[in-house]
């Protein structure tokens, strides 16, 4: 049997807030973070792939019905209940998300647990940037950025935005200048980024590892994947999470 049959399932918990967490794999830790609609048949199937490379992989169930389908009706229903979450922020400029502290706790649990230099975070679409947020905490070595697109991009200043506090961009900086990349992955026509990557570019420097695919499309890892994104995430991981 496939899909999250093969996973366990525990509930992670911190500060009051609960979220179940589905777990597979051996090796180092990466906590792969799933777009809208949800946990859907796609998501697994590449954390799957993750962890057939080697990996311990973790999936923590934010929002959405789990293995519901990729479809716009799946979509819009997220939504509109990702809008009055208090988790969430969809249009605000200049914050991070509320669960980043749910997150990050997530993340230094599973590097507690695993040691090793750190752990993967890897967002996608309404979550990409949540990677972001989630490296201003030390035990998060390997952030991956896919198609970010949050604040959705209905003004050219939300477009650009990196949901990030200033406290929280200052950190993620820094981070980078002390050795920490960060990975991203985009269509290059993909509007549902905005001008993000501009933006990563310009406040990281060489430090944001661009990685663009030319025509449309959007979940780069997903419903539109693209085998060199796979295999730049993998070897982004292997280089960042494995002790030589």
């Amino acid at each position: 049997m496939n899909g999250l049959a093969r996973w366990s399932r525990s509930v992670f918990v911190h500060d009051g807030v609960a979220h179940d967490v589905h777990r597979r794999g051996e090796g180092p830790g990466v906590v792969v973070i799933h777009e809208i609609p949800g946990l859907t048949p796609e998501v697994v199937a590449f954390a799957d792939e993750v962890v057939d490379a080697g990996y311990t992989v973790v999936l923590p169930d934010l929002f959405g019905v789990a293995e519901a389908p990729d479809s716009a009706t799946n979509s819009l229903r997220t939504i509109g209940s990702v809008c009055v979450s208090k988790e969430f922020t969809m249009f605000a400029r200049g914050r991070t998300t509320p669960v980043a502290g749910w997150l990050r706790a997530l993340a230094r649990a599973l590097h507690h647990e695993l040691g090793g230099p750190g752990v993967g975070a890897l967002g996608m679409c309404f979550t990409g940037g949540f990677a972001l947020a989630m490296m201003v905490d030390p035990s998060v070595a390997a952030p991956v950025v896919t198609q970010p697109a949050s604040p959705v991009p209905i003004t050219r200043g939300r477009g650009s935005d990196l949901a990030l506090s200033p406290d929280d961009l200052a950190a993620v900086k820094q981070r980078v200048v002390d050795g920490c990349p960060v990975l991203g992955l985009r269509f290059a026509r993909d509007w549902v980024t905005g001008s993000r990557f501009q933006a990563l570019t310009r406040e990281l420097g060489e430090g944001f590892i661009r990685v663009e695919f030319a025509g449309p499309g959007h979940s780069t890892l997903t419903r539109h994947r693209q085998q060199e994104g796979v295999d730049r995430v993998l070897a982004f991981f292997a280089d960042r999470l494995r002790t030589p």
